[in-house]
């Protein structure tokens, strides 16, 4: 991925990650793996955790301690 350099990387990555909830690639209870984000766009593990925790704020996704972050169940 090309970032754009007037966006914060994190915000970006959120971008895609919530592209891929709406359009069903993540579909509901899918794991999202900080460290396969963090190899995926070559960020570090900070930058990812930015994402996660945006999105569980968001209520896309839910983080159970012990297990890893999944995707929420959407409302329709």
């Amino acid at each position: 991925m090309d970032f754009d350099p007037t966006r914060p990387k994190w915000t970006q990555i959120a971008d895609v990650v919530r592209e891929r909830i709406a359009s069903g690639q993540y579909p509901t209870h899918f794991m999202i793996s900080e460290v396969q984000l963090q190899q995926e766009f070559g960020v570090a593990r900070l930058t990812v955790r930015k994402v996660t925790r945006t999105l569980r704020e968001e209520g896309l996704i839910v983080t159970t301690p012990g297990m890893g972050s999944f995707v929420a169940k959407q409302e329709k």
